[in-house]
């Protein structure tokens, strides 16, 4: 296997620690193993985040270390669909912030937790939080789509929830990335939750009240949205966008100031 000066893993325990002093930022890339339709394969929310997080490296001149990808995640709503792996939130945020708390330890200021999967952010906000708070590091969270919001919504054809799960947005990624893989006689449109000015699902849209129902209660083949909208050439112009802004936000965070507490008691 080729070396990969960008792989916290391919680096010896000394190499590691010779790194330290130049404080990349450590990121930690986490997905899930899902239902995402009848058209696209039950790795979608990994191949696509380690495919942003593996190229955004590539391209960061040294100023990103990459850790292995976290494979499973918070998929109790989705287990009515046969292959689905549910990691319970308490198991998964302890498990992320051991992980935190690991790369703090050894000296990472920076630290930040790159998601593919809706359903995994409340948790990992709240283990950024807990990083924060239990370390004398930064840690911060995000799911790769609000990194390119601009540009994902100049591409965009499908009406609100036609990017929520399997849809538009991920399958056009998926088929940019590795179209053989995808079965677009198999896309079916599925957006059956009650119409709602409060209660709604899309990437780029977030419902003003954060509701998550048993999914086979609103989709019956996987999908919440309109994977009939995506193309190849959308997939092309959303990856570049967020790999783009991905390496805009690992300078700007290498480099924010830690600031200064003060404990007015004393």
């Amino acid at each position: 296997m080729e070396r990969k000066n960008y792989l916290y893993q391919h680096h010896t325990w000394q190499e590691l620690k010779a790194l330290v002093p130049q404080q990349p930022v450590v990121v930690q890339p986490i997905g899930s193993v899902e239902d995402h339709g009848h058209h696209l394969p039950l790795d979608t929310d990994n191949f696509l985040i380690q495919t942003i997080c593996e190229e955004a490296a590539r391209r960061a001149n040294g100023e990103l270390l990459l850790l292995p990808l976290i494979p499973y995640g918070f998929e109790t709503h989705h287990m009515d669909f046969p292959g689905t792996i549910d990691i319970r939130m308490e198991n998964l945020l302890n498990f992320v912030l051991d992980v935190t708390k690991s790369i703090a330890h050894h000296g990472f200021k920076r630290i930040l937790l790159a998601d593919g999967h809706g359903s995994n952010m409340p948790i990992l906000e709240m283990v950024a939080r807990r990083t924060i708070l239990e370390t004398d590091s930064l840690c911060g969270a995000f799911i790769w789509p609000s990194l390119a919001a601009q540009e994902i919504q100049a591409v965009r054809e499908s009406e609100r929830g036609g990017m929520a799960h399997a849809g538009e947005l991920e399958t056009s990624v998926y088929l940019h990335l590795d179209g053989s893989r995808v079965q677009m006689e198999k896309a079916v449109k599925e957006m059956g939750m009650p119409r709602s000015d409060f209660i709604f699902l899309d990437l780029m849209d977030s419902s003003p009240i954060k509701f998550m129902d048993i999914w086979t209660r609103f989709s019956k083949s996987g999908v919440y949205g309109d994977p009939n909208t995506a193309t190849v050439d959308k997939g092309r112009v959303i990856f570049e966008a967020v790999v783009s802004a991905f390496l805009n936000l690992i300078r700007e965070f290498k480099r924010r100031p830690d600031g200064r507490r003060m404990d007015h008691h004393q």
